[in-house]
């Protein structure tokens, strides 16, 4: 992979109060409904929108920063913060990463110039690793943006300032920067969050026939295309190979993988099945739910080009369990190439993963996320002390936390 998040901060974002999670090429959040897995994805699909629309627009669209602000404890907070770690530029390392860090503040007082509702002000910072000195810093506060350029020549410090608007996002307006000030820096973090995706298999949509795009070859969030994208991964024989084996390995009574036109339309194709025993082929449209899902999960984990990020709710959901581990290996696969954050509740997938992959979620009496509950070195310990029991055992049983109370705020 050519660069990864490392770390993701957050503060007063729906239930996550003040969470660091750390982040690997496969990150799973193990936990309970309601515990605050779901508000992590959230937090990237805000910054996704943010970088769309603007950062005024994106909050909006939520409700306002008291909707998605943190509803437990004594009184409201004035603060929202995220902020980033990643290896996405060219300098950076785990040692050096690239930052990012936003705060949206509000003020309770009404002004005149909001229309008599609250005031909200942000700030933003960027710092990317140059190849000597401190590197790059920019910064946006109210209306202007500094950009501090440490030269690898002189080790002296160069700045410069230009006006932007004052709920602008500097994620949404940095990149239109001219490189030696930073835009390509900029736009290669945006490019990056604005690639990430939640994906959720739409099993109705996936079922029906799709219209054959040659100019389309990503995967919907959604696998609504989940025909003409199967369709067009099958021209790469040996990666078609593998996904026919795959799901013939979960699918016993599976032989084959075909494709129809649909109505006599070159541009329509569906999904048959060829299964052993039968006389005629199976529409997708007929198979099970989890089959269609089994599907959706084999053709996301075998896309040659996939985004930066990719997040999935609930995996595990509609999967027979001995899917679970061959689900498991093709993450681990696939996470060469795009970074996977997963969620689940399964003890059944949890017990097939390692220590470093894991983040056990809970919550507090206040409702505020515990992200994670226990770091990786008490999971290997613990699991050293158990024996090596699995891990989905130990989560479940409550050694690894497994607190099943409290609804999502």
């Amino acid at each position: 992979m050519p660069g990864q998040l490392l770390e993701l901060h957050v503060e007063n974002f729906r239930s996550l109060r003040d969470v660091t999670i750390p982040l690997g090429p496969l990150t799973v959040l193990v936990g309970a409904n309601g515990v605050g897995k779901s508000n992590v994805l959230k937090v990237f699909d805000l910054l996704a929108d943010v970088i769309r629309t603007d950062l005024e627009p994106a909050l909006e669209t939520r409700g306002g920063f008291d909707e998605i602000a943190f509803w437990g404890g004594p009184k409201p907070p004035t603060t929202l913060r995220i902020r980033l770690k990643a290896t996405w530029t060219t300098h950076s390392s785990p040692n050096a990463p690239d930052e990012y860090d936003l705060k949206v503040r509000r003020y309770s007082a009404p002004s005149n110039k909001d229309n008599g509702r609250y005031r909200l002000t942000r700030s933003e910072s960027f710092q990317f690793k140059r190849t000597r000195g401190r590197g790059r810093r920019i910064t946006v506060s109210g209306e202007r943006a500094t950009v501090v350029d440490t030269r690898p020549s002189t080790e002296l410090e160069g700045s410069s300032e230009f006006g932007i608007r004052r709920l602008s996002s500097g994620l949404s307006t940095l990149p239109r920067l001219a490189s030696t000030e930073g835009g390509s820096e900029v736009s290669l973090v945006a490019d990056q969050l604005s690639s990430f995706r939640v994906f959720d298999v739409n099993v109705d949509a996936a079922r029906l026939p799709t219209r054959l795009d040659l100019r389309r070859n990503d995967l919907s969030s959604s696998a609504d295309n989940l025909a003409s994208f199967l369709f067009l991964l099958s021209e790469n024989t040996t990666l078609w190979e593998r996904l026919v084996d795959d799901a013939r390995s979960v699918l016993p009574q599976l032989a084959d993988i075909e494709f129809a036109s649909v109505g006599g339309r070159a541009d329509q194709v569906s999904i048959n099945l060829v299964e052993r025993g039968l006389r005629r082929a199976t529409p997708l449209a007929d198979a099970s739910y989890g089959t269609v899902r089994l599907l959706g999960l084999l053709a996301l984990l075998y896309d040659p080009s996939p985004p930066a990020l990719t997040c999935i709710e609930e995996i595990d959901h509609g999967l027979h369990p001995q899917a679970l581990q061959l689900i498991v290996n093709r993450l681990r696969e696939a996470s060469a190439l795009t970074q996977f954050i997963v969620a689940t509740h399964s003890p059944a997938l949890t017990d097939r993963l390692q220590p470093e992959e894991i983040v056990i979620c809970e919550r507090d009496g206040e409702g505020a996320s515990l992200i994670p509950a226990i770091n990786t070195d008490e999971v290997r310990a613990i699991v050293e002390e158990s024996g090596d029991l699995p891990l989905g055992e130990l989560w479940f049983s409550g050694v690894l936390g497994g607190d099943l109370t409290g609804d999502e705020l």
